[in-house]
Order: structure tokens, then sequence, then C-alpha cells
């Protein structure tokens, strides 16, 4: 039986090891296509493999071994080929997912990191001036009343500064960890403008920036007010922050199909085409604005970024583009049900 074997032996491997190669080779050059065709060839390649390598030993003579064969392997290529075809989509689905996912958790821990940087540097500057003010009213150095009045305002002036940030962090955590509620209701725009735009006028005053209105009809919309307020306010607050003295922001209102549209443009002079995909990002402030703006704006760097969470939690859109001597901040927003 064994001389046998090695007999038959030499025969089934000048058969099979070709077909082996071949499936070898389309393997490799398969590499970076599909994981189902892969797979596929990886199954098919023994089956017709074991076929050569029993014709070999037949010497393609019909014999009952020969057909035996010959119905067993189709019938095993026909199982186990879709297997394969399904095993393999399901585990490419599977890698880029999980690929997706790895890119997900580096990009939000970069996220994390530059936000930490960003809110460590801007906390410290109001906590440093504070600390100074103090020590200085409290060593007696400033005693005039006139001054100790000014160095009180200014202490009053960067606590809200810090109370802002924090704020806007507390606001920016709730969007992320999927923690905020809103109350859905019909909601005037004309009514949420006109508030956003009144806590916006003494910066705006401040600065020298005029601040203009422009309506084509006041939409209602379907959302929660306090938030719709944030949004705008944020804006409007970007806006003027990065509009020069004696320019002009612009609130455009109007109505798109079954959208609200609120259009803010500043004269910020533009955003470089590699960054204007990134100005929602949190604490991302661009080249143009790597040092604080002490205007009246937080400074942290959030604004935008929350405004993009209450726009999308309103079933919204929001988006920016380059438009004449600066940029336009446009939001989507669903009309409320009639």
């Amino acid at each position: 039986m064994l001389v046998h074997v090695w007999h038959i032996l030499p025969f089934a491997l000048a058969f099979a090891l070709p077909v082996a190669l071949l499936g070898g080779l389309v393997l490799y050059l398969l590499r970076r296509g599909s994981l189902a065709a892969t797979l596929t060839v990886l199954v098919l390649t023994p089956v017709l493999a074991t076929l050569a390598g029993v014709l070999g030993i037949s010497g393609f003579m019909f014999t009952p071994m020969l057909t035996t064969m010959l119905v067993v392997c189709p019938l095993v290529a026909l199982v186990t080929v879709p297997a394969a075809i399904v095993l393999g989509r399901v585990i490419a689905r599977r890698s880029v997912w999980e690929r997706e996912a790895r890119e997900r958790e580096r990009a939000g821990e970069a996220a994390r990191r530059d936000l930490v940087a960003w809110i460590s540097h801007d906390l410290r500057s109001p906590l440093a001036g504070i600390q100074a003010m103090a020590e200085a009213l409290t060593d007696g150095i400033v005693a005039e009343p006139g001054d100790v009045a000014d160095y009180a305002q200014r202490i009053s002036g960067e606590t809200a500064r810090l109370s802002g940030m924090v704020n806007d962090l507390f606001e920016l955590s709730r969007i992320t960890a999927g923690a905020l509620r809103l109350t859905i209701s019909a909601v005037a725009l004309q009514d949420v403008i006109g508030e956003a735009l009144a806590a916006q006028a003494p910066v705006a005053e401040r600065k020298g920036v005029r601040v203009l209105t422009e309506a084509a009809g006041w939409p209602v919309v379907a959302g929660s007010d306090p938030e719709l307020a944030r949004i705008v306010r944020n804006l409007v607050s970007n806006a003027i922050r990065h509009t020069p003295p004696d320019g002009t922001v612009a609130v455009r209102v109007g109505i798109e199909g079954d959208e609200a549209l609120v259009a803010v443009d500043d004269g910020c002079g533009g955003i470089p085409e590699e960054e204007i995909g990134r100005v929602f990002e949190v604490a991302y402030r661009g080249t143009r604005a790597r040092t604080p703006d002490h205007s009246g704006g937080t400074g942290g760097g959030l604004g935008l970024a929350i405004a993009k969470g209450l726009v999308e939690a309103h079933q919204g859109r929001i988006g920016v583009r380059n438009h004449g001597d600066g940029c336009r901040f446009e939001v989507w927003l669903p009309l409320a049900m009639p």
C-alpha cells in the first residue's frame, strides 16, 4: 500500500502543484483587491488542485473514483464559494468599521488634547490678571478710590470671561455626550435674533462694528428658544470678534424651500481654503487667530463648535464660505409645521 502511494504521489503533485502555484499568483495579484474575491480564490484553489491531482492519478480515465470527484468537487465549490463571498464581505465591512473607529478615536483624542491645551492657555491669562490685581488691592499698592473701582471692574470682567468659558465647556460636554435634550416648539426667528443682537450690541459698540439685519420675511422654525438664541449669539459674537473696527456684520434671514436660512456675514478678510473646513472643530482658531481675543468674547475657541452641535441637534445644517471681504456662516433650520 505504501509503495502504491509513493508511486502515485509524483503524478498527483505534478498536476496539483501548478494549480496551487497559479492560485498563489492570483492571490498575490488580488492583494489590494476585495476581500471577498481573495477568499473565493483561497477556497477554489485547494478544490481545483485536488481535482487536478485526481485527474493526473487517473490518467484522465473515467474511473468510479474520478466520477465521484467530479461530482464532489463542484458540490464543495457550490457551498464554499458563496460562503467565502459572504464571509469576505462581512470581514471587509468589519475591517472598514474598525479602521474608521480607530481614526475617529485618534481624531477625538487629538481634539481633546488640543482642547486642554487651548483652555489651559486661556484660563491662565485671566487667572493671572485676577491674581495680580487682587494682590495689588490686598497689599495697598492701589489705594485711590478711582483706581480701586477700576481694578474691581477689571476683575469683574475677567471673572465674566472665565464664567463664559466654563459655560461653554459645560455646553460642549452636553453636546458631545449626547445629553442635550431639546424642548421643540414653534419659535419666531425675529424674537430670537432680536434678543441675540441686543446681547451683542455693547460688544459691537465698544469695538466700533456696525451690526445690520436684513430679512426677506421672518420665518417660524421648529426648535428650542434658548439653544437657537445661543446659535445666533455665538455666530454674531464670532463675526464681531473677527471684523475690524468700522467694519460691518450683517445678519440675513430668509426662507429656502422648507427651511429657514440665517446667514451671518463678517469682514474678517476671508479664511484660507486649507483651513475653512476646520473652523467648526473644537478649539480651532486658525493661523490668523493664534492668540486669545479680549474684545468681549470668551476666547475659548468653542463658540463655533457649540453652534454646530446645536444646529445638528435641531436636525439642521451649518456651513461657511468666503464671501465678499469676509466670510459667511449659513444655518438652515427646519420650518415649523403649520
